[in-house]
């Protein structure tokens, strides 16, 4: 009896010790430590990130930390992109925003200018004799310019605005439609656009430079207050020049933008400008990825494009209702002697000198 318990003894020891040996092994691999619920500071198995580093591994995350990959995409190195939300809240907000009360309050005041002011008038009247202000290739490439430049607003309008005002006018499949077709004549009417800027850069930058009378002009404000006033100036006014000026380095920087959006992910624009703006100090980051490029470049197209929608519309105010007899400048390229005696008398003069040494006959032999 003694000797069957203690052979009966002997075997569950032998059975533990064999039965153990895998479960020690197991235990010396995975280097197991106490639970961590018996561990302090959010600790886990294997002194890896606890609970307390959630946040800032979560916060790397949402930086835009960058792995390594195989695949020849080396965007999707980036697990999370957060600046395409930044992107959307500001665009939808602020922009839109400022951009959208801007209009307006710049139309209620041109109105209320209007109707208390009225158009400026030729003070002398119409003499009925007519002289050139632009030529036709002059006027080709203002229309040029001006006719795409038209398109292109309202349909990138559209893009900001037309679900809020468009939509719920036309209902969502015409809106649908619209915006496609919109995206098309946006995408090809932006190359006419930029044939019109280098048109009109070439031909008129000579004429929009500084000169002495622009103070005087400034000083007055351009007669625009004040009837009869009306300060000498050459071929173009200090408001015409700041038109001109808005309309190339604006409207070369939505053709420049426009283009990169057109050919996404293939240029680098604003690294090599913050590189450029950090010889002075600014301290802007000048290693954006391709995809901060882009998202930066669709932001600067649509600000560029709601200022220069703004500086256009005073500009039409002032061509269509604003000054008496100005539209047929850019219309049949002709304008009565008295209106451009009366807006651009140093021009005016600098013409008649040459229309009088043309006429004059031959010297006698």
């Amino acid at each position: 009896m003694v000797r069957q318990t203690l052979w009966r003894a002997v075997s569950v020891v032998a059975l533990a010790v064999v039965f153990s040996l895998p479960l020690s092994a197991a235990t010396d691999s995975f280097d197991f430590v106490a639970p961590a619920a018996a561990q302090s500071d959010g600790a886990v198995p294997g002194e890896w990130s606890g609970s307390l580093s959630d946040a800032e591994v979560w916060r790397s995350v949402r930086k835009g930390i960058t792995g390594t990959i195989n695949i020849p995409d080396k965007k999707a190195a980036v697990l999370v992109q957060s600046g395409g939300e930044s992107l959307r809240a500001i665009r939808n907000g602020p922009v839109s925003v400022i951009g959208g009360w801007t209009m307006l309050a710049l139309v209620v005041l041109l109105a209320l200018y209007h109707a208390l002011h009225g158009p400026i008038r030729i003070d002398a009247g119409e003499s009925g004799r007519m002289v050139e202000r632009f030529n036709f290739l002059e006027r080709f490439a203002h229309w040029l310019t001006a006719s795409s430049f038209v398109v292109l607003a309202l349909t990138g309008l559209n893009l900001l605005y037309g679900r809020y005002i468009v939509k719920p006018l036309v209902g969502p499949e015409a809106f649908s439609t619209l915006t496609s077709l919109g995206k098309y004549a946006h995408n090809y009417i932006g190359f006419a656009f930029i044939v019109g800027l280098v048109l009109l850069l070439v031909l008129w930058v000579k004429d929009n430079l500084p000169e002495k009378t622009d103070l005087n002009w400034l000083l007055v404000g351009g007669g625009m207050l004040t009837k009869g006033v009306h300060p000498p100036v050459g071929r173009f006014n200090v408001g015409q020049k700041v038109v001109f000026w808005a309309v190339v380095l604006l409207g070369g920087s939505l053709a420049a933008t426009g283009v990169c959006l057109l050919f996404p992910f293939e240029f680098r624009p604003f690294s090599a400008i913050f590189a450029a703006i950090n010889v002075f100090g600014a301290g802007l980051p000048a290693d954006l990825s391709l995809l901060q490029e882009m998202q930066l470049t669709l932001l600067w197209h649509g600000i560029a494009g709601l200022i220069l929608i703004v500086v256009i519309i005073g500009h039409i105010y002032i061509a269509a209702l604003g000054m008496e007899g100005a539209l047929g400048a850019v219309g049949e390229g002709k304008v009565d002697e008295n209106w451009l005696h009366q807006h651009h008398s140093v021009y005016f003069e600098k013409m008649m000198r040459k229309r009088v040494v043309k006429n004059a006959p031959p010297p006698a032999e």
